[in-house]
């Protein structure tokens, strides 16, 4: 029960009790229900009545409160120097310097600041290998490519081919890192889970305990855990989390990387904090519920709920409040597993076969046939590819839609862009088919109104002249043939009167030939001579390479 004072008046909010409204009416003036906020105000004009009321009904001022929140010590510094491949920020030196200092954290930083790579430093930093890492099935490939990035530690995708061996990687010095999805967790770790019966009483199923979990020895050998998008451990019922709440009993540093720790109410806290062991600090489950989840909106005390957290165990960074320390842009790629392997590799040797038929087609007429059809099969792969890596793009956006922050998608073909408002009802677009009045009312909408989160625009239609800067994050789920046209498409967002850093995020289907593309076009554009060259020369010559590669002996063995 609380009693705050906003502006001119106050709010009274407490959990719904008829003597209490019956009280509120019979000793408050003025007072009028909110049925919004679920809570009762009072003009200001009435202090002193208030004040006898809240009183002598055991009310908490929000005053008081607010005299019991202490301020806040400033982030560390880093004192210590770590092995790594490349230099961390300042502001993510200040991270590592938090988390290496307690045992259990939460690495709260919104997205494009580098949870993963915050969380690979403190790890190192503290030596505590072997290191397992939780993660969407998504990002596996992603956390294995950041461990060569920034260290020298071999990371490990746990698959069905060393379901019973994996530890022997480890004892025989081939790796220190170990990746594994949510929905493996139970297949690697957990031996057996017994029946937790019926309910004599209610004839119901018993719910599943953390004691019903028999977990595998294997388990032991951890020293540290990162859970990654970790806001997906927030249910305390659910299998997935027990089972990260079974491993983590025996690891000596655990790290939860989210910029959605709460998705919607304080309770969303529980499960993380027991995770990392800090939930006594909060008054144990019974003494969180009863502080911090009283109400009518289950939610009370935030402001020292999230002093205590800070001081305790969990910290976020927006881009505004580290924007010097950022570079104007960021740019990551996001491996995708293609759900048509079988597809792809049927269109990929019918390309190479094609190669081999004419690779010694010199006529000029000649050449231009065949080079025509090499590009219709080429354009082929890339479809196959856009259309396999969906699910992983999907899984990634979903997580992201889920911090609050906008973000713009670029695709080129149509069915894909029509994938992605199939998914996302909700969110604008600009195609090549939308009148100029329609394209205009997206970008407003986007630009303007806080519950659009989502633009989808093709590359040929938006990657000139829209302005987006509402949107610090640019995906780019196909991308065209040139490092010009890439930066045309991410300036939408990095215009003038963009704010913060942008940070441009590349889906590229795994074992691909968007992976060939994209090196290709960062290789270009490395090499300051195709400034002053046309874009039609630079796609060309990016058309040559690809070709190429294509056609060289070893090509299908190095894939395969």
């Amino acid at each position: 029960m609380q009693i705050t004072e906003q502006g001119k008046s106050f709010k009274i909010t407490f959990k719904y009790d008829p003597k209490m409204v019956e009280n509120i009416k019979k000793f408050l003036p003025e007072r009028k229900y909110d049925p919004i906020d679920k809570s009762w105000i009072v003009p200001v004009l009435y202090r002193s009545q208030v004040e006898i009321f809240g009183k002598a009904f055991g009310f908490r001022f929000g005053d008081e409160e607010d005299e019991e929140i202490l301020t806040l010590p400033p982030m560390p510094e880093l004192t210590i120097d770590i092995p790594l491949k490349m230099n961390l920020f300042p502001y993510q030196k200040t991270g590592v310097a938090y988390n290496i200092s307690r045992n259990g954290s939460i690495v709260g930083d919104l997205p494009g600041l580098g949870k993963t790579c915050q969380a690979i430093a403190t790890v190192v930093a503290r030596n505590t290998f072997p290191c397992l890492v939780v993660c969407p099935s998504s990002l596996k490939i992603n956390w294995q490519r950041e461990w060569q990035m920034w260290t020298n530690k071999k990371a490990l995708i746990l698959d069905d081919r060393i379901k019973h061996t994996w530890d022997q990687y480890f004892h025989a010095g081939m790796t220190d890192v170990f990746i594994v999805n949510y929905e493996s967790l139970k297949k690697f770790f957990v031996a057996k889970i017994d029946n937790p019966g019926v309910n004599g009483k209610t004839g119901k199923k018993n719910p599943l305990r953390l004691n019903h979990i028999h977990f595998s020895k294997k388990k032991e050998l951890f020293k540290a855990l990162i859970v990654d998008e970790a806001h997906r451990v927030k249910e305390i019922t659910t299998q997935q989390t027990k089972f990260v709440k079974g491993i983590s009993t025996t690891v000596e540093l655990k790290l939860l990387l989210t910029g959605t720790p709460i998705v919607n109410k304080p309770k969303d806290m529980i499960s993380l904090l027991g995770i990392i062991d800090q939930l006594p600090n909060f008054g144990g489950y019974q003494g969180f519920i009863k502080r911090y989840c009283n109400g009518p909106n289950q939610a009370s005390n935030l402001r020292e709920l999230g002093y205590k957290l800070k001081l305790n165990c969990f910290y976020q960074r927006s881009k505004k409040e580290v924007l010097e320390d950022l570079p104007d842009k960021t740019r990551q790629v996001v491996l995708c597993d293609i759900t048509n392997q079988n597809e792809y590799k049927a269109a990929e040797r019918d390309l190479i076969n094609y190669l081999k038929k004419y690779k010694d087609a010199d006529a000029e007429k000649i050449d231009r046939a065949v080079r025509g059809e090499i590009m219709v099969k080429i354009g082929i792969l890339r479809n196959i590819s856009a259309r396999g890596k969906l699910k992983d793009v999907f899984d990634y956006v979903d997580d992201f839609l889920e911090t609050g922050e906008k973000l713009i998608l670029f695709a080129h073909l149509k069915e894909i862009i029509t994938a992605v408002k199939e998914r996302y009802p909700n969110c604008v677009s600009v195609t090549g088919s939308d009148k100029a009045e329609a394209r205009q009312n997206a970008v407003d909408s986007f630009q303007n109104n806080p519950e659009v989160k989502l633009i989808v625009c093709s590359l040929m239609a938006a990657g000139v002249g829209l302005t987006l800067t509402a949107s610090s994050t640019v995906g780019f789920i196909e991308f065209p043939w040139t490092a010009a046209l890439c930066d045309q498409a991410e300036d939408r967002a990095h215009r003038i009167g963009a704010q913060f850093n942008v940070s441009c995020i590349y889906f590229q289907g795994r074992k691909t030939i968007d992976e060939k593309i994209y090196s290709i076009i960062q290789h270009k554009r490395n090499i300051s001579t195709t400034v002053t060259g046309t874009d039609d020369q630079i796609e060309e010559s990016t058309v040559d390479n690809i070709i190429n590669l294509f056609n060289q002996p070893a090509y299908e063995t190095n894939e395969s």
